[in-house]
């Protein structure tokens, strides 16, 4: 238990049993009326965004994360299955969790994942992954001197814009924070 004007920013407390990650925390005294704590909220399992008062002195419950290494194994159903590299224990992670990163998993990449007790809260991958090119656009048409692009779809199921040169077949280095190619490996 911490008190509420300890509170800062990137904190994980506990509030009617769900977790949120303080996204901001302000004193905020009033001329008439005590003064008070006013925090914006993130739900980690939802991403919802939400404010919260506490009064000064309050008692708030922290909450401490812990992050495990997890490896891709495969999608059984609508779930992701992962193996904990730690404890070598099968973990089911849901597609709400996983969100948008689909498009960067495959078999045998080793992820983040931030756990408290059993539940998953985040994944987060590695910032660059090198795939292979499954099907690339034609570029014939564009200049070859100008920045032109083309859309290229990965073994992923990812698209991404890449230069004219990178042909099916070719390996690259995605930057998957920015789902933007860096380079051809």
């Amino acid at each position: 238990m911490t008190l509420s004007n300890q509170l800062a920013p990137g904190m994980t407390i506990a509030v009617d049993s769900k977790i949120y990650r303080i996204e901001s925390a302000v004193k905020v005294t009033v001329p008439k009326g005590p003064p008070f704590i006013k925090t914006k909220l993130k739900n980690l399992l939802s991403d919802e965004l939400v404010e919260k008062n506490f009064k000064l002195g309050q008692e708030v419950q922290i909450v401490s994360l812990v992050e495990r290494r997890l490896e891709f194994l495969y999608l059984e159903g609508k779930d992701y299955l992962f193996l904990d590299i730690d404890n070598l224990e099968q973990v089911m992670v849901g597609r709400e969790v996983i969100g948008d990163k689909v498009n960067f998993l495959k078999e045998g990449i080793d992820l983040r994942a931030m756990f408290y007790g059993e539940t998953i809260f985040s994944v987060e991958l590695p910032q660059f992954l090198e795939l292979m090119v499954v099907k690339a656009e034609s570029g014939e048409h564009a200049n070859p001197l100008a920045n032109a692009t083309k859309t290229a779809l990965l073994e992923t199921g990812a698209r991404i814009e890449v230069p004219t040169f990178i042909e099916s077949g070719d390996i690259i280095k995605v930057d998957t924070q920015l789902t933007e190619y860096v380079q051809r490996v």
